[in-house]
């Protein structure tokens, strides 16, 4: 990252970290009137229609190879993830899952070691080591204080976040050569007629919308998030990549927990020692691993 685009990035990495915060509020509310299935269709869906207008100027730069590898990054950034989130929080506080969405930079991190030859020092392996302990902690607090048995809705943040990671390495390295705004509008045209079909062909979504007490209002929400949360900050974050690093992209996630807490206690959300704990663990964590040798 070069002296000339860091004030751009972290500029970017503000406003993503203000979206993508209120993004766990927003599932939250929508989870009230509609299933976790219909809440994750519908956010691709409201994403897809916001940028089919997009994805139809970026067609004649588009070659044959980049379609299958655009629906590959669409489902690993997108599509998983909008329903994996969906699903955890149904059993878990939107402030909860704001923080553990901070694991992404340590799967960026292991899976760009493993499979992309990147390099990383001692200190990044204590941070870790750390940051995934801060992770298993919150997937055992509860909010009466207590240390108990595994939620297992939470392993799905963990799964979304291994994809969010393995999919920001799939863009730095292979799919260099189109701009950011090529891969979010044509990776999402390519998932959202699936989800789509299923919003609209096997669930009872435009009966609850229209009957369920508050049904417009968590559709609106939905939308909100759709737009805003996956197709505009989707643009913003691939950007984001391409002039800087992958772990200086997720790392994002440093200030995501700390919008999501506060929309949480605002909505009277309730957090225990054991979820402080496991936040400054995983931020300390994701510290360590992006420092920096002086």
């Amino acid at each position: 990252m070069s002296d000339t685009t860091k004030p751009i990035s972290i500029a970017l990495m503000i406003v993503l970290a203000l979206i993508w915060g209120s993004s766990f509020i927003l599932i939250k509310q929508g989870l009230k009137v509609f299933s976790a299935d219909q809440v994750g269709a519908m956010r691709v869906s409201s994403a897809f229609l916001f940028l089919l207008p997009f994805a139809f100027f970026k067609l004649k730069g588009l070659k044959n190879h980049h379609y299958p590898i655009l629906l590959f990054s669409g489902m690993l950034g997108i599509f998983v993830p909008a329903f994996l989130f969906a699903f955890a929080q149904t059993h878990m506080n939107s402030s909860v899952a704001g923080i553990m969405n901070t694991l992404t930079p340590m799967f960026t991190m292991v899976i760009g070691v493993l499979f992309f030859s990147q390099r990383f020092r001692t200190i990044a392996i204590v941070g870790i080591v750390l940051g995934f302990g801060g992770a298993i902690l919150l997937i055992l607090s509860r909010e009466e204080g207590q240390i108990t048995g595994i939620n297992y809705y939470a392993l799905l943040i963990v799964l979304a976040c291994l994809c969010y990671g393995m999919n920001l390495n799939y863009i730095k390295f292979k799919i260099a050569d189109l701009s950011a705004l090529t891969i979010t509008s044509m990776s999402v045209v390519l998932i959202g007629p699936f989800a789509l079909t299923y919003l609209l062909g096997f669930t009872d979504f435009t009966t609850r919308v229209q009957t369920a007490p508050g049904g417009w209002e968590a559709f609106g929400f939905i939308v909100l998030l759709g737009m805003m949360g996956t197709a505009i900050a989707t643009i913003l974050f691939n950007r984001l990549v391409k002039i800087s690093t992958p772990l200086f992209a997720s790392s994002v996630t440093y200030i995501i927990p700390i919008v999501a807490v506060m929309w949480g206690i605002l909505d009277n959300e309730r957090l225990v020692a054991g979820h402080f704990i496991g936040m400054v663990a995983i931020v300390g964590g994701v510290y360590l691993a992006n420092r920096k040798r002086k």
